[in-house]
């Protein structure tokens, strides 16, 4: 990993987008890691089949915390098909660095939440 991949994660985790919980969302969602005890709350307002705002809380590491981060940065403003087709490639290139398959989980998790708020998929992405 370059200091600049470095610096893009931590500059996420410092200083998180999108971090807060919004007043009357339409659906709100959290799930934990078990393994790690890392959290994510997502809440989402929908407008026209489109995420009009979005806000995370939790707590975690830092690869978790800033996934989360990028992530809504990656969803605000767009319609529900196209979030539905995030893939774990898509968010892992967003990320932008490799992360250890030991690490992976950390990563997805956000992904993991926000598939199960909005569509009801309570697996971990990739194992569909």
């Amino acid at each position: 990993m370059n200091t600049e991949q470095f610096d893009h994660i931590l500059d996420h985790f410092k200083h998180p987008r999108n971090y807060k919980r919004l007043n009357e969302p339409d659906i709100s969602c959290e799930e934990g890691n078990p393994l790690c005890g890392d959290v994510i709350r997502f809440d989402f307002k929908i407008k026209n089949n489109r995420i009009n705002d979005t806000g995370f809380s939790g707590k975690g590491c830092a690869i978790s915390q800033a996934s989360a981060s990028i992530l809504t940065e990656m969803i605000v403003d767009k319609d529900l098909e196209y979030i539905r087709e995030i893939t774990v490639d898509d968010l892992l290139e967003a990320i932008g660095m490799r992360i250890s398959p030991v690490r992976i989980r950390f990563a997805l998790l956000c992904l993991k939440v926000l598939r199960s708020g909005l569509f009801g998929k309570n697996n971990w992405p990739g194992e569909d």
